[in-house]
């Protein structure tokens, strides 16, 4: 660390020894002087459990809600996501496990209905218009 010292040059007459420019260290030193309490510091451990990633399928739902809408199971799953996302907020990790578990179950059959219903919504006209022709 450079430091530069300027000095200050004093009358002759005042017989006082030159004044050197006070460091900024050695000032914050002087004026905060030294440890008032000579026991050892404390340290506080704070355990934080690691909590168990659940997750809630909103998005998967979401998506069903709109596009794969089969039997309202798309709503539904919708329904058990946010009610999963609600527990894990309280902290309830059990009953968001529970709704999530019947979330994903519940967003499995609307995309395997949902995709089904659209082969079927494709294959069935292409089918009757070979017949016709």
């Amino acid at each position: 660390m450079n430091h530069t010292v300027q000095t200050f040059f004093t009358p002759a007459s005042t017989h006082r020894p030159p004044n050197y420019e006070i460091l900024k260290e050695e000032h914050e030193v002087a004026a905060l002087g030294a440890p008032h309490n000579p026991a050892p510091p404390t340290s506080t451990v704070i355990h934080i459990r690691s909590e168990t990633s659940v997750p809630d399928h909103v998005v998967w739902s979401l998506f069903n809600t709109l596009f794969m809408n089969s039997c309202c199971l798309g709503f539904i799953a919708f329904a058990y996501s946010v009610k999963s996302r609600d527990r894990k907020m309280v902290g309830d990790l059990t009953g968001a496990q529970a709704y999530a578990s019947t979330a994903k179950c519940l967003n499995i059959w609307a995309l395997i209905l949902g995709i089904i219903m659209t082969i079927l919504l494709i294959i069935i006209p292409i089918l009757i218009l070979q017949a016709y022709q």
